[in-house]
C-alpha cells in the first residue's frame, strides 16, 4: 500500500466551492493563475502556505456547492496530497477523483490534530497522527487507479495504451 507523511492544515464543515475558489477568479486563464485565490474568502493567506504533500483536514461536506472542477483542480495544483473529512459533496468526490485528487473519508481525524501536526496516511487503510491510527474509507481499486494515474483521462489514456507509466 501506498504510504506518505504531510503536515496538517484544517477546515471546518461545510467547505463549498466558493470558498475553495471563489466566481470572481474562474475567468483566470489557467489553474495556476487561480491557485493564489483559494480559499480566499475563508482564509486569504492559506494558499501562500500550503506546501506541496501538505495535507487539508475538514469536517463533513466539504465541497459543497457548484459543481465547478476548478475546485479540486486548484486544491491538487496547490500540491496537496489528500484531502481528509468527514464527508465529501457527492458532485465534488467525483470531480476530485477525475483530477486526481486523492479524498479520504475520516470522521473523527478533525478533532484530534492542530494545524501544523504531522499525519502518516497508509492508503486504503488508516491515518496516524501521534501513535493513534486512525482506519479510513477504502476506496474501490478502480478508484486508486484513477488517482494514481494523476486523473480519469490519464488514467484512460494509460489503459488504451496511449501513455507509458511513470
Amino acid at each position: 500500500m501506498e504510504k506518505f507523511t504531510g503536515t496538517v492544515w484544517v477546515l471546518g464543515d461545510d467547505i463549498d466551492t466558493d470558498i475553495i475558489i471563489p466566481t470572481e477568479y474562474l475567468a483566470l486563464k489557467t489553474v495556476e493563475d487561480m491557485k493564489p485565490y483559494a480559499f480566499s474568502p475563508l482564509r486569504p493567506e492559506l494558499a501562500g502556505k500550503i506546501q506541496v504533500g501538505d495535507i487539508l483536514v475538514a469536517g463533513k461536506n466539504f465541497g459543497c456547492g457548484s459543481s465547478r472542477e476548478q475546485a479540486p483542480e486548484v486544491i491538487k495544483a496547490l500540491g496537496i496530497r489528500a484531502v481528509v473529512a468527514k464527508s465529501f459533496a457527492r458532485i465534488f468526490f467525483r470531480n476530485a477523483i477525475n483530477n486526481g485528487l486523492l479524498l479520504i473519508e475520516q470522521d473523527q481525524l478533525q478533532k484530534a490534530v492542530s494545524e501544523g501536526d504531522t499525519v502518516t496516511v497508509t492508503v486504503n487503510e488508516a491515518i496516524s497522527h501521534k501513535g493513534k491510527d486512525y482506519p479510513i474509507v477504502s476506496l474501490p481499486k478502480n478508484l486508486v487507479d484513477i488517482i494514481a494515474a494523476g486523473g480519469l483521462v490519464k488514467a484512460m489514456r494509460r489503459r488504451n495504451g496511449l501513455d507509458k507509466e511513470d
